[in-house]
Parts: C-alpha cells; structure tokens; sequence
C-alpha cells in the first residue's frame, strides 16, 4: 500500500478496532450476568487482563456444553483432531469452524503465545474441569450414567426386545398413573 492510502484508512480502520473494543466489553458483561459459570472459569484460569481471551470464553460457554459433553465429542466439535488427508466432501462438517477459532483465541489469552493443538485441547480439559466442578455435582451427568434412560417422555418403559422377553414390560407404570 503507498503512503497515502495509509494515512486514509488508518483513522477507518482505528475507528473499526474502537468498535470492536466496545462491542467485546458489552459481550464480556452480558456473560457475567447470564452465565454462571463464566467468572469461576476467569478466575480458575486467570485470564482477566485480555479482553479477547474473555470475549472467547464466552463464546464457547454459549455454544458448548462443557458438563454433559464427553472429551471426545469435545475434541469433534472444537476441531482439535489430528488433520487428515480425507476424499469425503463432508470433512469439513466434523467440527466448528468458529468455536476452533474462539478456542484459538482464548489459548493465545492465556498462553500469551501462538498455541500448538495440545495446548488447546489441554486447555479445554482444564475449562471441562472447572465447569463440572462449578455445576455443584462434581461429576458430570455422563459420567453418572453414560447411557441414556430406558424411560419415554411419558414414564413408561421404551419398547425393546429386551423388555418384552424378560417379562419386565408392565402394562402400566404405577409411578406414573398412581398406586
């Protein structure tokens, strides 16, 4: 760029990062008051000087859900797998694109440095952690039970091969309808 299109888009441009600041601060407030969560993880990790590291945690404490997810499905969603060569189209549908990048982002808050692929995935292991602790269990509700219950919406038991040939399906749950 020559010279003078420097010194007409610089005051644009500082304009724009001025904005960007702003909108950042607003986001890290509506975080504090609407996630729980969200100051016990700023203080368990100590990122509290860098306005993007914040911005970042918020984003991925909107959009992930840290205390009911396993590390595997984690690992999917954030993008944190080993790259491979692939010839199926849908590769690219593995993981978000925009929660990788936010976790990108609050490992260079905290690491206060380019972060390899480890340090994020080490990273998001440490958020899990305080997450699970910070929801009051201790443990999270997949590591309770893992599989899902035997039980429909309705409180009767799911109809399966199983139940029906080890005489467990009643014809009515005396939970749910009373004694």
């Amino acid at each position: 760029m020559s010279e003078a299109e420097k010194v007409v888009l610089k005051p644009a441009i500082s304009s724009i990062e001025k904005q960007l600041e702003e909108m950042a601060k607003k986001i890290d407030e509506e975080a504090g008051r609407r996630l729980p969560a969200y100051n016990v993880i700023l203080e368990g990790l100590g990122i509290n000087d860098g306005l993007a590291g914040r911005e970042a945690l918020a984003e991925l404490l909107t959009y992930t859900d840290f205390v009911n997810s396993s590390l595997r499905g984690l690992k999917r969603l954030l993008g944190l797998y080993k790259p491979i060569k692939s010839s199926r189209r849908e590769y690219w549908r593995l993981y978000d694109g925009r929660l990788h990048r936010a976790v990108t982002r609050l490992a260079m808050a905290y690491y206060r440095a380019k972060p390899t692929g480890r340090q994020c995935w080490e990273l998001v292991k440490q958020i899990k952690q305080l997450m699970v602790t910070a929801s009051g269990t201790g443990i999270s509700s997949r590591q309770r039970g893992g599989k899902p219950h035997n039980y429909t919406h309705r409180g009767l038991k799911a109809f399966n091969r199983r139940s029906i040939f080890s005489g467990g399906l009643l014809p009515y749950n005396p939970g749910v309808w009373g004694s």
